[in-house]
């Protein structure tokens, strides 16, 4: 997905929680709420959260330079990283920790009708963020489901806004429960287990993300078409005799590295060898233009075995 359409899902949840954490803190302040602090941290975290994408996209466009020539676009996946980190440290630990001590010094909720309010209100603010999130994310979906998706998506800012915006909307939920059955049932902890169900959400939510993009800090391969397309368009080489490898990553959502290791033809010339490099590489960056950086390294099948199995003793040697 483009820049532009990450940002535009960013904005929209970092103005909807910054107005929304402000009213959840009033509201919290006037009635005593666990329920509705632990929201108000909730979307606290959450405005940080968009501000640390937004930071991470702005430092993932810098050029690359004699430290990093590769450039700096693994820094989005970094700062998804560190916004998983802070909604599980933050948003559910402090959750745990109101729910809990509500829960061990219940008392009455006053003026529980401004807690309705509220939360009828951030649930109408935070669908709309959800919305936008999600029509952003369908552009990229394609034909998988959601999950699916999510784990073939190589742009972290997207799924992690809906995430947040999930989790948001079902702890808003719980903090609705927990106040209406500490309010008409007379049930004082139950605004108290409505925070610790907050925090487990966010606990999910934080768990989920910190997976996803570890996968991509560590590196991810390029989609299977992409690299069946590259496939196709050597293979269609009359000086190529075989392709011994083929290795890709993503260095950033719209930046993939592709590394391949050809045998051409023994009766070459090296002046068509070049050509024919030149022209390979010209043919995939036309029908790829994400593949950023492309190196083609000239090797026969049997030299190419040689050198994984020496690769493979040296790794066995070294483990041992």
């Amino acid at each position: 997905m483009a820049a532009h359409g990450s940002k535009k899902v960013i904005y929209a949840a970092l103005v909807g929680n910054g107005l929304i954490a402000v009213t959840k803190f009033f509201a919290a302040t006037l009635t005593g709420s666990s329920a509705m602090l632990s929201e108000a941290i909730h979307s606290v975290v959450d405005t940080g959260n968009q501000g640390l994408l937004l930071y991470g996209i702005k430092r993932s466009k810098r050029p690359p330079d004699a430290a990093h020539p590769f450039g700096y676009g693994s820094e989005i996946y970094f700062w998804s990283f560190v916004v998983a980190i802070l909604i599980f440290g933050l948003g559910a630990g402090i959750s745990f920790y109101e729910g809990v001590q509500k829960l061990l010094h219940p008392h009455p909720i006053s003026s529980p009708y401004i807690n309705y309010i509220v939360l009828s209100l951030a649930m109408v603010f935070e669908a709309g963020a959800w919305w936008i999130a999600y029509k952003e994310f369908g552009k990229v979906r394609g034909n998988f489901g959601l999950f699916e998706a999510v784990q073939r998506s190589k742009d972290p800012t997207i799924f992690t806004v809906l995430f947040e915006d999930t989790a948001a909307m079902l702890g808003l939920i719980a903090a609705l429960i927990g106040v209406a059955c500490a309010d008409k049932l007379g049930i004082p902890w139950a605004d108290g287990a409505a925070s610790v169900a907050i925090g487990v959400i966010l606990a999910g939510t934080a768990a989920v993300l910190a997976y996803e993009t570890k996968g991509l800090l560590i590196g991810e391969a390029a989609s299977r078409p992409l690299r069946q397309g590259v496939r196709g368009i050597v293979g269609r080489a009359k000086e190529v005799r075989h392709i011994n490898e083929m290795r890709t990553m993503h260095m950033a959502p719209n930046d993939i590295l592709l590394a391949l290791s050809l045998d051409f033809h023994d009766d070459l010339k090296v002046g068509h060898v070049e050509e024919t490099i030149f022209r390979l590489e010209n043919d995939i960056k036309a029908r790829f233009p994400d593949i950023k950086r492309l190196f083609i390294e000239v090797q026969s099948l049997q030299d190419h075995h040689r050198s994984v199995m020496t690769s493979r003793r040296n790794r066995r040697a070294e483990q041992k």
